[in-house]
């Protein structure tokens, strides 16, 4: 097997290019005003100190980021090679125009002369025009060492592969730096296409996927290959991983319609990182808060079944189990004991049923009731949870004798995002016992539904139902 290593890269979070945006918007901003406070500070004649035009120069540099963003300043093209100088110079005479309006049509600030007005906007636009070329000059610097927005792989060294490879190779750019090619035909390829090194089949992907170390995945496969490209992009969409179908008239069957580019070259996004920009960052967030004012305000309650616990049987208060979280991997769930200790089963080979032997009284009453969830508020805490989300399920669960991810083919898509105390699936009935195959796959249903329409008043609209969910459902035992 030729597999090449490959170094994990540090701006390959997708939520850099939103912060990396902000920042670029204010230094906007603190251009578009800067002469202006020069002048605030040199000129003699400002009525009562200047406070009205300190204002108005607050107002006017959010005024000139509003304009920016409206002729697309701010566009992807922002991190490619281009110069940009023709659209930012009639961005800037946009913005300056109503400075002009202003101060013309309406007869504010009077105290501005021609060359004052001259100074301010030959001022500014050279220094957007230097803020864009030490832009460049920090992507060119960052391309030299190996860092870009996406950790890229072409899947297929097929002959689009390489020209793909070629087209991305002439046209660089700091969007898309390009590992190398994956193919499962290692024995009858090179160990090198187009100066790019193989770096293994599939499998040794889903590993890099799973290391972090692969964002984005090209699929160049031939356009005949129908079947195996639509397996593929099924395999990648349970991978937190950008899938882009490169051109040919076979992606338009496979892609969801929407469209976006890599250097310049069209491609059909497969599928995306389900929370994006300033998402992760939100929810995150909205986690902290609200477990923290959970944790306080359930903090009595969780003594008293503490207590309960210890009284009824002996053994710990917590039961901590193994279940998988985001990006397939193990975290530790915490729950109130609600077996006997003796009888606990760590990784859920067998699934409470009703009457169940196992199941203490006081464990019969906080399963009913949810309590015995009340501990994962600390993993909400501490990151390894949301508040809203899949499920975490243990490794053995099954649904009629058949584990959960044989059971249902999609079932690792539920792993692109933290899994949650409570969820889309859980309000709509599909909760406890999974017995049938239809009750899992309903619950795969709404949870991908969930993670496709995820949003902050969602994640509240969920939370809000929960408890009349809680209280109605008659499958929990």
């Amino acid at each position: 097997m030729r597999l090449q290593s490959v170094g994990t890269l540090e701006y390959a979070h997708p939520s850099f290019v939103d912060y990396f945006l902000a920042s670029v918007r204010l230094i906007h901003g603190l251009t578009a005003i800067l002469p202006g406070l020069l002048l605030l500070m040199f000129l003699q004649d400002l009525p009562a100190g200047g406070g009205a035009f300190s204002a108005f120069l607050m107002f006017f540099g959010v005024l000139s980021i509003v304009i920016f963003q409206s002729v697309g300043i701010y566009s992807e093209e922002v991190f490619s090679t281009l110069l940009r100088f023709r659209i930012m110079l009639l961005a800037w005479a946009a913005a300056f125009s109503l400075l002009i309006f202003m101060h013309q049509g309406m007869g504010l600030f009077s105290y501005l002369d021609a060359e004052h007005l001259a100074f301010w906007f030959v001022t500014s636009a050279v220094l957007f025009g230097a803020e864009r070329l030490a832009m460049l000059a920090l992507f060119r610097r960052l391309m030299a060492r190996g860092m870009y927005l996406q950790n890229a792989v072409i899947l297929g060294g097929t002959e689009n592969g390489q020209r793909v490879a070629e087209y991305l190779q002439h046209n660089r750019d700091i969007r898309t730096g390009v590992l190398g090619f994956i193919d499962d035909r290692l024995e009858r390829l090179p160990s090198e296409l187009c100066n790019l090194p193989l770096l293994g089949n599939t499998r040794d992907l889903e590993r890099m996927i799973r290391e972090e170390k692969v964002t984005q995945v090209l699929v160049a496969l031939p356009w005949f290959a129908d079947s195996r490209i639509g397996q593929v992009i099924n395999e990648l969409r349970k991978l937190p991983v950008n899938v882009l179908l490169v051109p040919d008239m076979v992606a338009f069957r496979h892609a969801n319609k929407r469209i976006t580019e890599v250097a310049g070259l069209p491609t059909l996004i497969a599928s995306d990182l389900p929370l994006r920009g300033w998402s992760p960052l939100f929810k995150r967030l909205e986690d902290l808060v609200l477990s923290s004012i959970a944790l306080l305000a359930a903090a009595p309650v969780m003594l008293l079944i503490a207590l309960a616990i210890k009284l009824d049987s002996r053994g710990p208060v917590f039961f901590k189990q193994k279940r998988y979280g985001y990006n397939n991997r193990l975290i530790e769930v915490f729950k109130f004991r609600s077996m006997y200790h003796e009888k606990s089963d760590a990784n859920a080979d067998r699934q409470t049923t009703r009457h169940d032997d196992r199941i203490t009284r006081v464990g019969r009453f906080i399963r009913k009731t949810s309590l015995d969830e009340l501990p994962q508020l600390i993993n909400v805490f501490l990151g390894s949870m949301s508040m809203v989300g899949p499920r975490p399920h243990a490794t053995a669960t099954k649904a009629a004798g058949v584990l959960f991810e044989d059971a249902v083919a999609e079932y690792s898509a539920r792993h692109r995002v933290k899994p949650g105390i409570t969820g889309w699936a859980q309000i709509n009935g599909y909760r406890g016992e999974t017995d049938t195959l239809e009750k899992i796959e309903k619950r795969v249903e709404y949870d991908l539904d969930y993670i496709e329409r995820w949003s902050v008043w969602f994640d509240l609209y969920i939370l809000f139902r929960t408890v009349p969910a809680l209280l109605f459902n008659k499958d929990v035992y």
